[in-house]
């Protein structure tokens, strides 16, 4: 007893540390600043007293009002060119030497020579024109022709309208115009001629030009005027229109700011403290009160903390980066998975804990915590009867449409109108209801990291066409109807008394898979009539008929066969004796002395529900097939006397079944038994 009493004080050490250090790190990540005293919405009367301004502060402008004058600078930002003064040098360097080749100046006769000397003058101001005034590289800036520009030469920037500027189709088109206009006889040679001529020298500087408009942008001023501290901000009763909204959220903000910067800084951590102890204690008191299974299990209990702290922290982060972006969180990840691992009410349960703390942080925190709670109960209504993967995208769109409506909603509420809703937000919902499909990997990891198994994974292993039981069907296909038998019956038995069908259909399905390794050997998979026990001992037969056991469960590991469905190998049998073969041991050699643990299963025991359920359908189903005529009262009496037995041999002393539960077994069993062999049940005449 007093070592019983030990291990129960240090079993609630251990999670009292874990609650303590799972305080510890919520209260690091949560934001070091104050919240204001007070409550307000859009739309809503000032419920509290008449408020006076505590402190000087500046007016925040509105999102729309700045968003339009980003957008004005946004349209009127000038973008920049850089002159390159070496394409100039270069292309009139060329012109020249083509030039002298096509039109020589030297050794002409008086009249040549003035002529090709106007050529030169010709082409030569051509080029100047065309330089001196820029060709602009087209590119996908400049496709818009904004009404001005800037050209950067020698680090001075001058304005210009692009109308001034050539491109290089306007370039030619001058110098074909130009040609024309002077009627020379030599006007195709010199256009050939100067075709090439035109080269962008006026390049588009996005470097310049961005770092120029993030510069106009961050000069604009987010605030518009002043509240002096004793003035009077809002009166009780008054309607907290889009103005006082305004004035008031900035003084949320500036005071929450002052605070934590202030010497009150421990004062607000121990705030922090209390708030996260209480949200922790309670969620300690439910499961306490009303799933001790779990209080009692540092495992799950572990992971349900572990699974608040990553959404609290990753919103926390989240939040010191970019506040507005919350609704982009996927906060109804923690009732989903909360759900696939445990029961609808402790998933809502832990859900609304998560939202609580998280709400000491957000901003709007009743809006919120509101659209979240609504979001976390349809998606865990979304998976009540979870049994296909698919479903998180169900999920995912429910809680889209839950997220939009509950906005829209709200903002119905607030302005009276469908004008100016927020698509961003709806932007963020979609996001949310995206990063809800992380489920799918984060429940595998679970699995894994705390040693579960989902209804999902019951579901796929329980496949018969693929892996060990579609080998099973092909080595021993008396073996595979057997438990396929098994499993329908035990199914049945514990929808009637309590449990996890699919668990138990899983385990009555692998049951007996270490039978693969020497099907011969086991009557159900017998048909020509041979029988290898004859040329067998007594305890060579029971030796193999008990190793099946130990062959399953090595099978089911090499496969990577949950450790839950590892157990119904392990536990069917129990430690039992394989009668047939130990009773003609006493028979035949009665004054022979025998190690009775040959003839006996290594266990353990069943030791829940469904273990308990899988041995009893089990040992019927095996029993059955060996009546002769079978009716009504012969399978009563078989089932009454293999499962009395099992009770008198303490094979349920370690599962919490009761034996209501027993009784409630034997009559499902018996029923099925005779449907399954088609007796009709006698009426009272």
């Amino acid at each position: 007893m007093p070592r019983e009493t030990t291990n129960n004080q240090l079993s609630l050490y251990t999670r009292a540390i874990m609650y303590l250090t799972m305080m510890v790190l919520i209260v690091s990540v949560f934001p070091r600043e104050g919240k204001f005293r007070y409550e307000f919405r859009k739309g809503k009367p000032w419920m509290h007293e008449n408020l006076v301004a505590p402190l000087d502060f500046a007016i925040l402008k509105a999102p729309e009002e700045l968003e339009a004058e980003y957008k004005a600078v946004r349209q009127n930002a000038l973008p920049y060119y850089r002159l390159d003064t070496t394409v100039r040098q270069k292309k009139t360097a060329q012109l020249a030497v083509h030039l002298n080749e096509a039109f020589p100046l030297e050794n002409m006769k008086p009249a040549v020579l003035k002529h090709h000397q106007f050529v030169h003058n010709l082409a030569l101001a051509l080029a100047d024109t065309l330089f001196s005034k820029g060709i602009m590289a087209l590119t996908h800036n400049n496709q818009f022709q904004p009404r001005s520009i800037l050209i950067l030469e020698r680090n001075t920037a001058r304005k210009t309208s692009p109308q001034q500027l050539f491109t290089l189709s306007s370039a030619f088109q001058y110098i074909k115009k130009t040609l024309e206009t002077n009627k020379l006889s030599e006007n195709q040679q010199l256009l050939h001629l100067l075709e090439n001529l035109p080269e962008p020298n006026l390049f588009y500087d996005e470097t310049l030009s961005n770092r120029d408009l993030d510069e106009q942008l961050e000069a604009i001023s987010k605030t518009r005027g002043m509240v002096q501290a004793g003035e009077k901000v809002i009166s009780r009763g008054e309607v907290v229109n889009n103005e006082t909204f305004l004035v008031l959220e900035s003084l949320r903000r500036d005071y929450e700011v002052q605070l934590g910067d202030s010497s009150r800084f421990i004062f607000i951590l121990t705030g922090q403290v209390l708030l996260v102890a209480i949200s922790l204690t309670v969620l300690g008191f439910f499961l306490f009160f009303f799933r001790r299974d779990i209080f009692d299990d540092s495992k799950k209990t572990s992971q349900i903390l572990l699974l608040i702290l990553i959404m609290v922290a990753s919103t926390a982060f989240l939040l010191r980066s970019n506040p507005d972006l919350i609704y982009i969180m996927p906060v109804c990840l923690v009732p989903i998975i909360m759900r696939v691992f445990f029961d609808s009410r402790l998933a809502l349960y832990v859900h609304i804990i998560t939202i609580i703390l998280i709400g000491f942080m957000a901003p709007n925190g009743f809006e919120f915590v509101f659209l979240q709670f609504i979001a976390g109960i349809i998606s865990i209504f979304s998976v009540v009867n979870f049994q296909r993967r698919s479903q998180f995208v169900f999920s995912a769109l429910m809680v889209f449409v839950v997220y939009s409506l509950v906005y829209i909603g709200n903002f119905l509420i607030q302005e009276g109108s469908i004008n100016g809703l927020e698509p961003i937000r709806f932007a963020m919902f979609g996001g949310s209801a995206f990063l809800m499909l992380l489920a799918y990997p984060l429940i595998y990891l679970f699995e894994k990291a705390f040693g579960y198994v989902t209804d999902v994974t019951l579901l796929e292993i329980s496949d018969t066409n693929t892996g060990l039981l579609r080998e099973l069907a092909r080595k021993a296909p008396g073996t595979f109807q057997h438990s396929l038998q098994v499993a329908n019956l035990a199914e049945e038995v514990i929808r009637e008394i309590g449990g996890n069908p699919l668990l138990v259909r899983a385990g009555a399905l692998y049951h007996d898979i270490g039978k693969m390794e020497m099907p011969i050997y086991f009557i159900e998979n017998q048909v020509t009539g041979f029988n290898p026990h004859s040329e067998l001992t007594y305890e060579e037969s029971a030796s193999i008929i008990t190793s099946h056991v130990i062959r399953g469960i090595e099978k089911a590991r090499k496969t990577n066969i949950p450790d839950q469905i590892i157990d119904f190998i392990r536990t069917h049998h129990g430690t039992r004796k394989t009668e047939y073969f130990y009773q003609l041991q006493k028979r035949d050699f009665p004054d022979e002395e025998f190690d009775e643990k040959v003839f006996s299963y290594r266990g353990p025991i069943p030791y829940n529900r469904e273990t308990c359920v899988l041995m009893m359908a089990d040992s019927v189903e095996a029993a059955a097939r060996s009546i002769n005529k079978p009716d009504e009262e012969k399978i009563s009496q078989l089932v009454e006397k293999i499962i009395n037995g099992q009770v008198e041999a303490g094979q349920f002393d370690n599962a919490s079944i009761t034996m209501k539960d027993i009784t409630k077994a034997k009559r499902i069993l018996k029923n099925q038994l005779m449907h399954i062999y088609h007796i009709r049940i006698e009426y009272p005449g």
